[in-house]
């Protein structure tokens, strides 16, 4: 089923809704909330947690890619359920993403304006934007679906080191671009 059917079955408040998005999009965000979490039942619960965020806000909202809006949905989901865990005790799933782009990327709290923060997105795509569809997609999949090197590497047939020296060019090319920009580091 088509995205656009599948939202207009949310608009119609059609329990299939559901259904057709875990069939479409259930290994998607088990991935993306796996990556995170690195705990089965939590991921789960995540899921579930974000189909029922789909639910609720769907109307008002009506997403161009249901792919997208159900990938944020179960990522923010999923960090937010890390960490609570982590103010528990630490994992080592998230935090590991969020250091290797701690020397590149400005921590939330120097970012204290909400207008800063767009800026500073709006800055990352631009730099997303000028990199090759291959560097897009690995710099994605690793930092915003959390995917491992290890994966990642396999997928594009490199040995883990090569994508991993990969992806710290590209972490470099971003801190080189924000600093150019002006964004203090």
């Amino acid at each position: 089923m088509e995205d656009l059917q599948i939202v207009a079955l949310f608009w119609r408040r059609d329990e299939a809704a559901i259904r057709e998005t875990d069939r479409k999009y259930g290994r998607f965000c088990h991935k993306i909330a796996m990556n995170i979490l690195t705990n089965r039942q939590d991921s789960e619960e995540c899921v579930s947690d974000t189909y029922q965020r789909a639910w609720d806000t769907m109307p008002p909202q009506r997403p161009d890619s249901l792919r997208a809006y159900l990938g944020r949905i179960v990522r923010n989901l999923s960090i937010s359920r890390w960490r609570a865990s982590r103010a528990q005790k630490r994992f080592g799933g998230v935090e590991v993403l969020l250091s290797e782009l701690e020397d590149c990327v400005p921590a939330p709290d120097s970012t204290r304006r909400t207008a800063e923060a767009r800026e500073l997105t709006d800055l990352i795509d631009r730099w997303l934007g000028s990199r090759t569809e291959e560097e897009r997609a690995l710099f994605l999949r690793r930092y915003w679906n959390g995917e491992s090197v290890k994966d990642l590497a396999r997928e594009a047939g490199l040995s883990p080191n090569a994508a991993a020296k990969r992806l710290g060019r590209l972490r470099e090319g971003l801190r080189l671009f924000l600093e150019e920009e002006g964004v203090a580091l």
